[in-house]
């Protein structure tokens, strides 16, 4: 029994760890923090030329047919160094489009995707702030051939940045089903508001919708059937955050002990001190756990298991609870250098914050897998 990688995914993951730390030093990380966009379209077109925006995409829309364990792979190494970039919020889009998507909405947005010509995010989230399908009660009117859309999404990822949007909106009436809409950004009677986040490496927006006309055109999916679109959409994308996460979680680890080694009190490296010791083994443990979790949810999610669900949601929760435990003892180990603007180990605590919850918290998740086991 094999658990390594291949060949061909070392290669990916030692390849996107020299780019991001020659591109996405902490210093670049802090200009883009200052930024309006929040990211670089420069780097997002390097990431376009590697072949990262179209990783998971089919072949036949310019992407290149891999699959969620080599995302993970990738997204590791962009949790690394804190990399700020649509990435995530335009793959989750991305994978919505390849999975329920018309023909025209395939051969228009994937290509552009896969390209970087276009940006793209997933407008779900409202006031009743919950992560599910109870949470959403955007109305869809009917009106003529088509529908209008009346409401606002909060919490939304790059808004200011992207093209087009993936609406969640109920056509049904209050209670009635979901469905999915893909419409430009610029379309009339959207509003972006850019919000102030606690992790300026992540820009998030309210998008008001005042009266947006959309057609059957604009539909993902069937009417009334766009929340397992973008419940499966959603799997993946959280997928890809934990793996994120984990990838963060490392580097503090690796940041910790660096630093462990050469601090010294009472004429000794703090490191030789046991309670040192244990709270860095207590790190590597829980990156390890969430790890192991997050790549067999990668496998699942790929192959539609039937337990990719539940793999999903144990991926997040693990990746959650790892990730603030770790960022919070690795500010513990550093001292009072570590709450420092200076230092870059605030970062990794705040963007382990925002993407705690992120897709729901640690508890949403655990509710998820108690769901799935039957309880």
């Amino acid at each position: 029994m094999d658990f390594g990688f291949s060949e061909e995914q070392e290669m990916l993951r030692q390849s996107a760890r020299a780019m991001l730390e020659r591109e996405c030093p902490p210093a670049f990380v802090r200009r883009m923090m200052e930024d309006e966009r929040g990211y670089s379209p420069e780097l997002w077109r390097r990431m376009a030329e590697l072949g990262w925006l179209g990783l998971v995409l089919p072949a036949d829309f310019g992407g290149a047919g891999l699959d969620y364990v080599d995302l993970a792979i990738l997204a590791e190494e962009m949790g690394r160094v804190l990399l700020p970039s649509p990435f995530i919020w335009t793959l989750m889009f991305a994978d919505a489009i390849a999975g329920a998507g018309s023909a025209a909405h395939k051969h228009r947005l994937l290509p552009a995707i896969a390209s970087g010509e276009l940006v793209a995010t997933t407008a779900y989230l409202e006031s009743a702030c919950g992560w599910g399908e109870a949470a959403i009660a955007m109305s869809a009117r009917r009106r003529a051939a088509g529908f209008v859309l009346e409401g606002e999404k909060l919490f939304v990822n790059d808004a200011q940045n992207a093209g087009y949007l993936l609406v969640a909106a109920r056509t049904g009436g209050r209670g009635g089903g979901i469905s999915l809409f893909a419409i430009e950004a610029d379309r009339g009677g959207v509003e972006v508001k850019p919000l102030t986040a606690m992790d300026q490496t992540r820009k998030l927006a309210t998008v008001a919708l005042r009266s947006v006309k959309v057609s059957a055109a604009d539909l993902v999916g069937e009417l009334n059937g766009g929340w397992p679109v973008l419940a499966r959409a959603i799997d993946r994308a959280k997928v890809t955050l934990a793996a994120e996460m984990i990838g963060g979680a490392q580097k503090v680890l690796e940041t910790a002990v660096a630093y462990s080694k050469v601090r010294e009190q009472f004429g000794r490296p703090i490191g030789s001190f046991q309670a040192v010791q244990h709270k860095c083994a207590n790190m590597m443990v829980d990156i390890e756990a969430a790890r192991s979790a997050i790549y067999y949810a990668a496998w699942a999610v790929s192959n539609d298991a039937p337990d990719a669900r539940g793999a999903a949601a144990v991926a997040k929760a693990a990746a959650s609870d790892a990730y603030t435990r770790i960022a919070a003892d690795g500010i513990q180990v550093h001292g009072g250098i570590g709450f420092t603007w200076e230092h870059d180990m605030h970062l990794y605590f705040k963007r382990a914050k925002s993407a705690e919850f992120t897709f729901g918290d640690a508890s949403f998740n655990r509710e998820i897998v108690a769901d799935e086991i039957g309880l």
